[in-house]
């Protein structure tokens, strides 16, 4: 298992529901489908800095009462969405 740190995310503008295409961070980029693949196999884990308080938060995957997956951090406490508050990737 590979940890990641996210540094950058790519908005997703038309679809308001996802929100994010996917996460990006020192070499690597991938889609929020694969990425919620890899956390729920234990394939790899995800984390970023909350740029409010710069401590470390682990992202996990969430399910909405719809049944659609989406990621979000580890609770802190901090406003707004630590990954919406990254960067957009290039």
């Amino acid at each position: 298992m590979a940890d990641y740190q996210a540094k950058c995310h790519k908005p997703d503008n038309a679809d308001a529901d996802r929100r994010i295409q996917g996460l990006g961070g020192d070499g690597w980029y991938d889609t929020i489908d694969r990425i919620i693949q890899f956390i729920e196999n234990g394939t790899h884990r995800f984390w970023t800095i909350a740029p409010s308080t710069g401590q470390s938060v682990w992202i996990e995957v969430h399910k909405r009462s719809n049944g659609r997956k989406y990621l979000k951090t580890a609770a802190d406490g901090v406003e707004p969405n630590n990954i919406l508050a990254l960067p957009k990737c290039p």
